[in-house]
């Protein structure tokens, strides 16, 4: 399939501009279609876990693009897992969790990971997928974390220099490891004010999971 539909479904806006850019950079072939519904990330902050309620709204955005021809699925927010591994359970195509791809690559990568989050809600998800994976590999793993306060809201309030101020701050308090992790599809331009060091790699959500889903089809 030269040019497969892949339907990203996104719970913040933010997310949308780094995943697209990193589609046309990466897989300009792939047709993509996008799906926002905001109240998710809102909902829950308010609630602070995952409730059914939820879970079952991930399923039923995944039916309907579905229904509407999408021959992949990419969810971009970090915060709901295990939502998303639900709704891959009731569907006969490619679902990908956001950040699925790029762990994977952390892990390649060695044993000491940082993560860092500017979505406070997410981090706990983050981290389990990542321990999570460790497990299944046999690896132990020395996880460090940043929730990166502010940032958020800068890249909300069109202050972009401000939220890669923030995160390239964090960065520096995690600079031995092996991998690190920019937690969501939103920093993902951030990774270009963080400085080089000699056997760290900073990875995105974004090319990752482009680079993951096109294996799909090749």
């Amino acid at each position: 399939m030269s040019s497969p539909r892949i339907a990203l479904i996104h719970a913040t806006p933010v997310a949308i501009e780094p995943i697209v850019s990193a589609f046309k950079r990466l897989w300009p072939e792939a047709q993509t279609t996008n799906l926002l519904e905001d109240s998710l990330s809102a909902d829950l902050a308010t609630e602070g876990r995952l409730t059914p309620e939820m879970v079952e709204r991930f399923v039923n955005l995944a039916k309907y693009v579905r229904g509407c021809g999408a021959d992949a699925i990419l969810f971009t927010c970090s915060a709901f897992g295990p939502a998303i591994e639900t709704a891959r359970a009731s569907l006969d195509v490619p679902v990908l969790k956001p950040n699925e791809a790029m762990l994977d690559e952390a892990l390649a990568a060695g044993t000491r990971i940082g993560l860092i989050a500017t979505f406070e809600p997410s981090l706990p998800a983050l981290k389990a997928e990542l321990e999570d994976l460790g497990r299944e590999k046999g690896v132990q793993l020395t996880i460090g974390t940043r929730v990166v306060h502010g940032a958020l809201a800068a890249l909300h309030e069109s202050q972009p220099a401000e939220h890669y101020r923030l995160i390239a701050a964090a960065a520096a308090e995690l600079e031995n490891c092996d991998a690190l992790i920019l937690g969501q599809f939103s920093m993902a331009s951030a990774a270009q004010c963080i400085p080089e060091r000699r056997g760290r790699k900073v990875l995105t959500s974004p090319a990752s999971a482009v680079t993951r889903l096109k294996q799909f089809f090749s």
